[in-house]
């Protein structure tokens, strides 16, 4: 059966449940194993594509470079655009330089610090890390965290933090919905729970307020991300609170 040149696929057409309020997971500037140095109007213009409203965006500088340039950059970068919020760093590796680039955020209203343990070689044991970790949960910071939640999981329950974990694969799900229910804190991102139930198996086991949007933009496609919320069955509510309302609580 032949289809008509002005037929299309449902999917193909955007529709309000692929709204989000929030991506957690944004960057900009050059990357390893990525052949693109994706400037910031690119980033924005891809955002302005699609069904992303604001994120939460940092420079690659800092991690890659120099955490106190790439700060600096990140804030004079963002300040003209309304629709992404700075997204601070430190380098774990020179941890004793961590107090003054978290003054350095704090006093610039900088509310979320990334944490790039896989980059830096960071593990949950060593005194930098430790020493960071602390020094932004007394300044009641969010951070968002790279790395296998069930290694850096444990070291950071009970201390009453906002941690967002960027990498949970929906293999490693059931160790994190353990953690979960312990840790009102505790939230991850949607990007990589590619199983078919992985949002449901969230939402049924610990509610909605443990997930958040995050797309790694501008290294992956942020369309099948938001079809995944889209077609997830959960309630409207929870959708709402994954695309947006989860972070607005964290920002409030």
């Amino acid at each position: 059966m032949s289809v008509s040149p002005h037929e299309t696929y449902a999917w193909l057409q955007p529709s309000a449940e692929e709204h989000i309020g929030w991506d957690v997971d944004v960057m900009y500037g050059p990357w390893p194993r990525h052949h693109r140095d994706i400037h910031l109007d690119g980033v924005r213009a891809h955002l302005r594509r699609s069904p992303v409203a604001g994120a939460l965006a940092l420079s690659t500088r800092g991690p890659l470079f120099d955490d106190a340039a790439g700060n600096a950059e990140t804030l004079r970068d963002l300040a003209d655009c309304p629709e992404l919020l700075p997204v601070g760093t430190v380098d774990v590796r020179d941890a004793m330089t961590a107090e003054d680039r978290l003054d350095e955020l704090t006093a610039a209203g900088v509310r979320f610090l990334r944490l790039f343990t896989c980059e830096q070689a960071a593990e949950p044991g060593f005194p930098g890390y430790r020493h960071v970790v602390k020094l932004a949960i007394d300044r009641g910071m969010v951070l968002l965290h790279d790395g296998d939640p069930r290694r850096f999981g444990p070291p950071l329950t009970g201390r009453g933090a906002d941690v967002i974990f960027l990498d949970l694969h929906a293999y490693l799900l059931a160790d994190f919905l353990l953690l979960a229910r312990e840790e009102p804190g505790f939230k991850a991102t949607t990007r990589m729970l590619s199983g078919p139930d992985s949002i449901e198996r969230v939402i049924d086991a610990v509610g909605p307020r443990h997930l958040v949007f995050g797309s790694r933009t501008p290294f992956m496609d942020i369309s099948p991300q938001t079809l995944k919320l889209r077609y997830a069955d959960i309630p409207p509510d929870a959708r709402a609170a994954i695309a947006t309302k989860n972070v607005e609580e964290l920002l409030a």
